[in-house]
């Protein structure tokens, strides 16, 4: 060491001053650390260096996993607002006309898809499984089209939701919208004893709104409340 400084006086007071800027700061520590290492020769090993480095990797690793959960706890939050809204939209309707057209309305903007389809299955037989359109929302189909679609390519049981990505030529039960749907939730609904299952489906453009690796909690719960809903209707 030398009796004289040699950085300027200026510089060394604020440091003396307030060091603890100095440890607060990543990119002068390491410079510092590098700085060290390169005075002690390649021949040495700083098992402290090599410690500190450790630490800084783990406390990395350990603020990435903080802001995931962060990140991840308001995207829930956001998903059960956003339910939430939708069921409070549908228990406004008075009329089954209106609830009809709540759906496909403000119910698919809160949820932030580009079509809504209710399916209805009867007992009439036709050789194209949808029989027809009954409006925007709503469509007719024959017995087992809901299990038979739901269960489209997969060998498990049929869940109540399903998430998944179609292609164009999958969409047709979508009308005229199908063409550009690429992602879909499917909600299977029990309408009560004695009656046909249906079917509510949330299509998007976007193929990554609706992918199988997504939980499936809200839309669930989502799914109960209107089904439910469907049975006072259909009462």
């Amino acid at each position: 060491m030398t009796s004289s400084p040699a950085i300027d006086d200026s510089l060394r007071k604020i440091i003396l001053s307030d060091p603890e800027t100095l440890l607060d700061d990543a990119d002068i520590m390491n410079a510092l650390v590098a700085a060290n290492e390169k005075a002690l020769g390649g021949n040495i090993v700083d098992l402290r260096g090599i410690a500190m480095q450790r630490l800084e990797a783990r406390l990395d690793r350990l603020e990435d996993t903080h802001r995931s959960v962060i990140a991840a706890a308001y995207e829930n939050l956001a998903g059960t607002n956003q339910i939430h809204r939708a069921v409070l939209r549908l228990l406004e309707a008075t009329r089954f006309d209106s609830f009809l057209n709540d759906l496909g309305g403000d119910v698919a903007n809160i949820l932030r898809v580009d079509c809504v389809r209710l399916v209805l299955e009867t007992e009439l037989e036709s050789e194209d499984p949808v029989i027809r359109k009954v409006g925007d929302v709503l469509a007719m189909a024959e017995s087992g089209f809901v299990n038979a679609y739901l269960g489209r390519g997969r060998n498990g049981p049929i869940r109540q939701v399903t998430l998944r990505q179609i292609k164009p030529d999958e969409g047709s039960v979508y009308g005229e919208k199908g063409g550009y749907i690429r992602s879909e939730a499917c909600l299977r609904l029990d309408l009560g004893e004695k009656r046909l299952p249906g079917m509510l489906l949330l299509g998007a453009e976007d193929p990554h709104l609706f992918t199988p690796q997504q939980g499936t909690d809200l839309l669930t719960f989502f799914a109960g409340v209107f089904e439910r809903s469907m049975r006072r209707w259909l009462d």
